[in-house]
């Protein structure tokens, strides 16, 4: 089976026996599934696809056994996120370790020389193809806490105030995203005079600023991220505002099974790295109504070009724009109750 992208397809062309190596971070690629070694990633779609092959896959938030006799890194587009990646392998592996690092030119992969160099990590490149290029250095301490990356910051929702807590590769990380304010403003429209809100699903929760929210206002709620970084935000935030509420590593619906729930709020992605993806979103809104009970309202914000309005109309027949600022539109749809 040969590899599919390009940054697996500069690897595959390497003299080197990868057997037992840790991937940190790839894509999905069938090159990689297929191969030997364990995975290391954050992404709950990319772990499901390795653990279905009967894959060893690991989250950065387990521990990682055996010792692999090597790594890979995949460089991200978020270069803070490629150092965290970096500095974690450097506090959880041993010294001497060979390491590998791969990416896309216009990922930013030429950076990480600098990044080395600061660490006091020696490095040479070793190839470069498909617009991408390898470099390999080996892993030392070098006396920085992976866990320094967490970053925590107030957000003001009007007479409100909320702690947040982030972390590099989350949406919105260290800020507000206008967006997801204009939601927050239209939710609290929604649930004024309202005495329960009934059991929420927020999905793709981030730093999990709607979860706090809707479980500070009284909602029995229920947080997914696809990304294991954010499910560990949502948790701190929850931790940090003294609130509560179930957190869910989740490819959209795929760890709910048949739950149903009375709202659905998301202020879905549409990026995978730098390319535009519009699946995720899609099955978001294709396939609320199976986990809405009847009379429950699909509630997202999405920017204003973004082709939504087609997607609702096809998963619910109709529904409405509350906000729009010309950057972004709130919609809501609702599930139809059943009339026999």
């Amino acid at each position: 089976m040969s590899a599919e992208t390009p940054v697996c397809q500069l690897l595959e062309r390497q003299g080197v026996d990868y057997r037992g190596w840790l991937w940190v971070a790839p894509p999905r690629d069938a090159w990689l599934e297929a191969g030997q070694g364990s995975l290391l990633s954050a992404d709950e779609a990319v772990l499901a696809a390795w653990r279905t092959r009967g894959r060893p896959a690991h989250s950065p938030f387990e521990d990682v056994e055996p010792i692999p006799p090597g790594a890979v890194l995949f460089w991200p587009k978020s270069h803070a996120l490629g150092e965290w990646w970096l500095l974690w392998l450097c506090a959880h592996l041993p010294p001497g370790i060979p390491l590998q690092l791969v990416g896309e030119n216009q990922g930013g992969i030429r950076r990480v020389l600098k990044t080395l160099a600061a660490l006091g990590l020696g490095c040479r490149k070793r190839d470069s193809a498909r617009r991408c290029a390898l470099y390999a250095t080996r892993l030392d301490r070098v006396g920085i806490d992976p866990d320094d990356a967490w970053t925590t910051f107030e957000a003001e929702l009007g007479d409100e105030k909320l702690r947040l807590i982030s972390h590099p590769g989350v949406f919105g990380h260290g800020k507000l995203d206008d967006g997801t304010w204009l939601l927050l403003q239209q939710l609290r429209v929604l649930v004024e005079g309202r005495s329960a809100l009934g059991d929420v699903v927020d999905m793709g929760c981030g730093d999990g600023i709607l979860a706090a929210w809707l479980a500070g206002h009284g909602a029995r709620g229920t947080a997914v991220d696809v990304n294991h970084f954010a499910v560990e935000a949502t948790r701190r935030t929850l931790a940090a505002n003294g609130l509560e509420s179930e957190v869910v590593a989740s490819d959209v619906y795929s760890a709910l099974g048949g739950r149903r729930f009375d709202a659905i709020v998301s202020n879905p992605p549409f990026h995978q790295e730098r390319a535009i993806d519009y699946g995720p979103a899609g099955r978001l809104i294709l396939e609320a109504p199976e986990h809405l009970r009847p009379g429950g309202q699909l509630l997202l914000v999405a920017n204003a070009f973004l082709p939504y309005p087609d997607l609702l109309e096809r998963a619910f027949g109709t529904f409405e724009i509350l906000a729009d600022d010309r950057r972004f539109r709130v919609y809501r749809a609702v599930k139809v109750r059943s009339t026999g």
